[in-house]
């Protein structure tokens, strides 16, 4: 019987372990100074290109989340319905890497005295979001990091600084995932299959979110959470969505 589902399995589960077991104060400051730019009505800015959009989006918007994050998601390096022809991954793995994009993005912004910016880059080697990262610091923003310190310090930065984003973020939380992002071998295939990287970096966004709602409520600020039916009927869970949005809507037009 094939065992290649469990291995993946096992390995996930490992990765967990290993975040909580080396992770957790981490993600506690993580927690504090989010929670610490939301209480003072800033936001906490989320960028991820490629698949780390995923951890973008699984901060806010969606069910059990709150306003006070605000994503950063550019569709021509996130968008993968298209693998080729317009819109295809060739043109997104281009742009990653050219110089002076990240500048273009953040001139969008107003930032503001409280605001921080969270970047998401499981290799951290990559010119774009190392340069979001730069330019938020040249902003006086707290930067957060998430990504694999272990495939990292294995591969080059593509920077011309030859800094890679865990040595440019003020707090970097490892997602704990080996390097390569694919962790099952396959007999008779040449290469392994099974990417964990969203595994370990979604459950460290979630822990995060989790915290901050709890030093939220406990300043006496409780977050306006999204959320469904299930928890309130269909008409109160539109009206709680409706607020959420509103709330979202002031905190960002505040600025």
């Amino acid at each position: 019987m094939s065992t290649s589902h469990l291995s993946y399995l096992h390995t996930a589960q490992d990765i967990l372990k290993q975040i909580e077991a080396t992770q957790t104060d981490a993600i506690a400051q993580a927690s504090q100074i989010c929670a610490e730019t939301i209480a003072e009505g800033g936001l906490v800015y989320l960028f991820g290109s490629g698949h780390s959009r995923m951890a973008v989006e699984e901060m806010f918007p969606r069910y059990g989340s709150f306003p006070g994050f605000f994503p950063i998601v550019e569709l021509a390096v996130t968008y993968h319905n298209q693998v080729v022809g317009c819109n295809g991954q060739r043109q997104a793995l281009f742009l990653e890497n050219i110089s002076g994009y990240a500048e273009v993005i953040l001139r969008n912004f107003t930032f503001g005295p409280h605001d921080t910016m969270m970047v998401f880059s499981n290799s951290g080697t990559n010119i774009l979001p190392i340069e979001i990262a730069l330019g938020a610091k040249e902003r006086n923003l707290p930067v957060i990091a998430v990504g694999s310190i272990a495939h990292s310090r294995s591969s080059t930065s593509k920077h011309t600084s030859g800094k890679r984003l865990f040595e440019i973020a003020d707090l970097t939380i490892d997602n704990c995932n080996p390097p390569g992002d694919a962790v099952v071998d396959i007999p008779n295939l040449a290469y392994p299959v099974g990417p964990t990287s969203s595994i370990g970096t979604l459950s460290i966004v979630n822990a995060i979110k989790c915290r901050v709602a709890e030093l939220l409520t406990e300043r006496g600020q409780p977050p306006v959470v999204l959320t469904g039916a299930h928890f309130l009927g269909p008409e109160e869970s539109a009206k709680q969505i409706e607020r959420a949005y509103d709330d979202y809507k002031a905190r960002v037009h505040s600025g």
